[in-house]
């Protein structure tokens, strides 16, 4: 037995759907444990491109069990949306593959404005958020007001829950926010009829993760974003609103720490990011727009251009320290191809002196220098290589010296987007 956890190891949009897609084969149960649909798992499967947003990658597979976890905030439409989406697909065709945590927090209409709202309000100081309502929903969570799905299934409790909330949110929106109110009508009768829908996917999901551990089956646990983005860990205020980081899987799952085996880090051959915040390697010149096209680097969920650089040691060495990392899956190594010299960032320089850790104020990151180390380029097509050993030399030396800058070893290289064009060095669930 095997409990499996794959995290971001970077600022998010690392390629863990395709990750988290190849570990399913080896795996009774896949979870996802945190976030909402403000992340996409983009999957290639032949020639079919699918993308997934709230539901566990492992749902394309047959015989897996997926989960959504307690930790997760679901947006009823756009759950029923990607179901539908499959079916039609010819997926997901039995019903009972799929389980929903009962203790999971719904996102309401009212989170999606206020957060759409905020931003707009906050001019050039704004966060970035997708504007999905994600964060407003885990507000109202930590705030012990957030409407859960066991309440959703219970119209006396969802009535009441849902008036008390309008009572703020309406105050908000009108008096502060400038945006318009909601009547209680127009989203009491939508979201009844997604309890209908929902109703059938709802189960302990806890109790159900540990009867599954106690009979040895294996768990992977999928995570979203990435360590640079969560809520407690990352480049605050400009994160996301969950734990993104591999402590999350148990808080948003009800697993004990003590069932985790191993923790996959996934971090791209370069690094990008979406959104505001400091990014010392950030490329703002041809280079970083040659990265962008050779990478395809625009959001899944949100279609915006990512910001793309070099890759950051600095942040490797952090994500190893804080989630415990037993190996990284390197993605995107074909993205570098065409580069004559590839630059590594090994430390900072602020104020002349070296820094080689991630500074915890934000002033001070983004007026951090990148210090860099220059590797030679590979120039040729590696999408066709299956071993380690039959990448170019190049290549091979690029790989070793990030794990002795990471501290970490690389347990698989992607060389292209789909299955096939990726090389296993270890197999996590092999234990």
């Amino acid at each position: 037995m095997a409990n499996v956890v794959v995290i971001g190891a970077q600022w998010g949009d690392e390629g863990k759907g395709k990750v988290v897609d190849i570990y399913t084969e080896y795996a009774d149960n896949v979870v996802r444990y945190q976030g909402g649909n403000n992340a996409g798992h983009t999957l290639v499967v032949g020639e079919e491109k699918v993308v997934l947003h709230l539901i566990p990658s492992g749902i394309l597979h047959e015989g897996k069990r997926c989960i959504i976890g307690n930790g997760v905030v679901l947006d009823p439409e756009v759950f029923i949306r990607e179901i539908t989406n499959l079916k039609a697909r010819g997926k997901m065709m039995d019903d009972s593959v799929l389980c929903l945590s009962e203790g999971l927090h719904i996102i309401m209409p009212y989170h999606k404005r206020v957060d759409i709202a905020r931003e707009a309000k906050s001019g050039d100081k704004k966060i970035g958020t997708t504007g999905r309502g994600i964060g407003p929903a885990y507000e109202d969570k930590i705030g012990r007001r957030g409407i859960r799905l066991c309440d959703l299934l219970d119209q006396q409790i969802f009535e009441r829950k849902l008036r008390e909330a309008l009572d703020e949110k309406n105050f908000l929106l009108e008096n502060f926010l400038g945006d318009k109110p909601f009547t209680f009508e127009e989203i009491f009768s939508e979201y009844c009829g997604y309890a209908d829908i929902l109703r059938k996917y709802v189960a302990d999901t806890s109790l159900m993760l540990h009867k599954e551990v106690k009979a040895g089956r294996n768990i992977l646990f999928e995570g979203a974003q990435g360590t640079l983005l969560d809520v407690d860990h990352g480049t605050y205020p400009f994160v996301t609103s969950s734990s993104t980081c591999a402590g999350g899987a148990c808080t948003g799952t009800g697993v004990s720490p003590r069932e985790i085996h191993e923790i996959i880090g996934i971090s791209k051959a370069y690094v990008t990011r979406v959104g505001s915040g400091p990014f010392p390697t950030e490329l703002i010149e041809e280079t970083g727009e040659k990265m962008r096209q050779a990478g395809n680097e625009f959001g899944s969920t949100t279609g915006r251009p990512r910001r793309c650089g070099w890759f950051d040691a600095v942040v490797l060495r952090y994500a190893v320290r804080v989630n415990g990392l037993t190996g990284v899956a390197i993605t995107k190594l074909d993205v570098l191809d065409d580069f004559d010299t590839i630059k590594i960032c090994t430390g900072y320089k602020y104020n002349g002196k070296l820094i080689e850790e991630i500074p915890a104020t934000l002033d001070v990151f983004a007026k951090c220098e990148p210090v860099y180390e220059d590797m030679a380029g590979w120039k040729t097509n590696i999408s066709h290589v299956k071993t380690f050993e039959e990448l170019p030399v190049n290549a091979q030396k690029y790989v070793r010296r990030l794990e002795e800058l990471m501290g970490c070893e690389v347990v698989m290289v992607s060389v292209g987007p789909r299955r096939s064009e990726t090389i296993s060095l270890r197999n996590p669930f092999a234990v």
